[in-house]
Parts: C-alpha cells; structure tokens; sequence
C-alpha cells in the first residue's frame, strides 16, 4: 500500500541538528495520520507521499522547512515577582504573546529579580537533518480520521 491521505503510517525517524547534535535517535516507531492533518512537517509529508513500506530517505531540512527562524520580538522578561515560587531554568508555561495569542513560554535565564522567557520553538532557527524509514502503512480507520491521529500502536492512546 502507498503512503497517501488518510492512510496510517508507522515510520522510525532520527532528527539531529547540522552540527550532529541528535536530538530523535530513532529507537521507537512513531505513528501518523498522513494527509494534511498537521502531524509531521510539510516537508517530511510530501517526502513520504506515495512511498511504501521499506523506503528510506534522508531530508535536510533549512529552518523555514523546519520550526521557522527565530523571532525575537518572542523574548520576555518579567518580573520574578509575577511568577510562582521556584521556577527554574529550562521550565515551561503557558502565557500571552503581545497580540494576546496563548503561546508557551520557556525560561531562558534568572538573572536578579528578571526573568527571561522566550516563545520560540526551541528548534526555531535551527537547519535540521531527518533519517526516515517507513515500516508499516495502513488504511485509517474511520475514527482516526475524525480525531486527526492514529490510535494504537506508535500512536496517540486516549
């Protein structure tokens, strides 16, 4: 069967970013609902479009086809005051972008009383190489479909 919309697609991937950092080393499947539904990366969907089990590629992808470049008007500091007792560097939270959109936060740095948030993808700015070997692929199921992922194995679990 040929990976195409609506089919259910097993595949192991390794990320790394271009120094070679690994970043997804590849050891456990991942599943996903193929065909628009914002599951994989464009760039990586259209790779696997029409391919089978057993196909294997290798993508390069620039950070416009990854998680986008860096947007620095992303950057916040707040006040420590404003947040909750012991948080930490690396920590994450939800808060508002300055046109009141929700977003996630990360904490960059603590320094003094100022905290440094940023609102970037984390791989945002970053070239990415992409391993991917198709291992199974399958007609999705009618409520799999609906819910926009696969279920089971490799798969969302509700």
């Amino acid at each position: 069967m040929k990976i195409d919309k609506d089919t259910a697609v097993t595949l192991r991937f390794t990320v790394a970013e271009s120094n070679g950092k690994v970043i997804e080393n590849g050891k456990t499947p991942i599943a996903y609902l193929h065909g628009g539904y914002d599951n994989l990366l464009p760039k990586i969907e259209a790779a696997l479009q029409d391919q089978e089990v057993g196909f294997k590629a290798t993508l390069d992808l620039a950070p416009e086809d990854a998680f986008g470049l860096r947007d620095e008007s992303l950057l916040r500091t707040i006040s420590k005051k404003d947040f909750p007792p012991g948080v930490k560097v690396g920590a994450s939270m939800q808060g508002h972008t300055d046109t009141g959109e929700e977003t996630i936060y990360t904490v960059l740095k603590i320094k003094g009383d100022q905290v440094m948030l940023d609102a970037n993808h984390p791989l945002a700015g970053k070239s990415l190489r992409v391993g991917l070997q198709v291992l199974g692929v399958r007609a999705a199921t009618a409520e799999e479909i609906m819910h926009g992922h696969v279920h089971g194995d490799h798969g969302h679990q509700h």
